[in-house]
């Protein structure tokens, strides 16, 4: 049995984030993860993918965020069960709570903060009769080591953002560049729209719209795509390439958190954002993009705010009675678990002669 403090599930930048916040108040903290690694969406979807809204990071690549926040928590010295799914909850008679993995691993705590990001995820595939002859052999549904791309043809389908600013990125790395989407408007940001049209023009990217990728051609890999043009019924042609990859957003899904009898909303759980996140079950809080309420915005430095009170409650379940007094970090400095201690330097005190 794993017994902490808060008991947080999900191990994504709102999880670390929490380690620190509980940190300060002295709470200790194990994470859950089925990942096999921290950094939740930003390790295993865009690890390479830049951030422009980290609060003093300009920009950020979302793996060095992940690499910051467990920087920024090792002095709280967290646990870590990875590689395994929480899959059952049961409240004791004592009020605390034990979480069980898909594993058969134990975890006891008092609190349980769901940061699970938006769940699980699948990606959405096109409806392509022979993809799943190529998945892993040129065909991708993600990109998380741009590298592999260097110097081949490659194929990106989709109109968001993430079709753009892949497309955007490759374009320096790949050999070639096609992006092909249905329509002729996208959906993503307008610079990106614009940064694509620029590179077109440059001959960086060969974009073919109104068009959809409706074959695979290949025996033990990718040689080509078959495409057809929106306008024309008849017309068809094939575009060689190393890699395809669609990119048409990946599908959500809770997983057995949805069976913990949490009050569910559109996929999301509802939370009470009057005061601290907490969920309809007292001790159960849920933080970062798997919650809702109104108004929210599912963008990490929301999360780190809402972890950010969430510890506040979660002293007063986890010490009853005591009260905490807020100092800030500039003034109290910050004492680890491990035995370390940051502050900042302290004033030189000297009379006059």
């Amino acid at each position: 049995m794993i017994t902490t403090d808060i008991l947080i599930i999900g191990a994504g930048p709102t999880g670390l984030f929490t380690v620190f916040e509980a940190g300060l108040l002295k709470l200790k903290c194990h994470l859950i993860d089925a990942l096999p690694q921290q950094g939740g969406q930003c390790t295993e979807l865009y690890p390479k993918k830049p951030i422009y809204d980290i609060p003093a990071y300009p920009e950020i690549l979302a793996g060095d965020l992940t690499d910051k926040l467990m920087e920024q928590c090792k002095q709280f010295e967290p646990g870590f069960t990875l590689g395994e799914r929480a899959e059952t909850i049961e409240k004791q008679e004592d009020g605390t709570f034990i979480v069980t993995t898909n594993k058969g691993t134990k975890h006891q705590a008092p609190v349980v903060a769901i940061a699970g990001g938006l769940g699980s995820f699948e990606p959405r595939k096109p409806l392509i009769h022979n993809i799943a002859d190529f998945e892993d052999k040129g065909v991708e549904y993600m990109i998380k080591e741009p590298e592999m791309y260097r110097g081949k043809n490659v194929v990106i389908a989709g109109g968001g953002d993430s079709a753009l600013d892949w497309s955007i990125f490759l374009s320096d790395v790949a050999k070639s560049v096609t992006l092909i989407h249905r329509r002729n408007e996208f959906r993503g940001h307008l610079d990106s729209v614009e940064k694509v049209q620029e590179l077109k023009n440059k001959g960086k990217i060969n974009l073919i719209t109104p068009a959809e990728v409706i074959g695979i051609v290949g025996d033990d890999k990718v040689k080509a795509i078959v495409v057809k043009q929106a306008q024309h019924i008849e017309k068809e042609f094939e575009v060689k390439c190393d890699h395809f990859i669609p990119l048409f957003g990946l599908s959500p899904k809770l997983g057995p958190i949805a069976n913990w009898g949490l009050e569910i909303e559109k996929n999301a759980i509802k939370v009470d954002n009057s005061l601290d996140y907490q969920t309809n079950i007292p001790g159960i809080f849920a933080i970062g993009d798997v919650n809702t309420y109104p108004g929210k915005l599912k963008l990490i430095l929301c999360g780190f705010h809402e972890a950010t009170l969430m510890c506040q409650s979660a002293y007063k379940i986890v010490n009853p009675g005591k009260r905490y007094v807020l100092k800030y970090t500039t003034v109290a400095g910050v004492d680890g678990f491990d035995g370390s201690r940051k502050e900042a330097p302290k004033a030189v005190v000297k009379a006059f002669d």
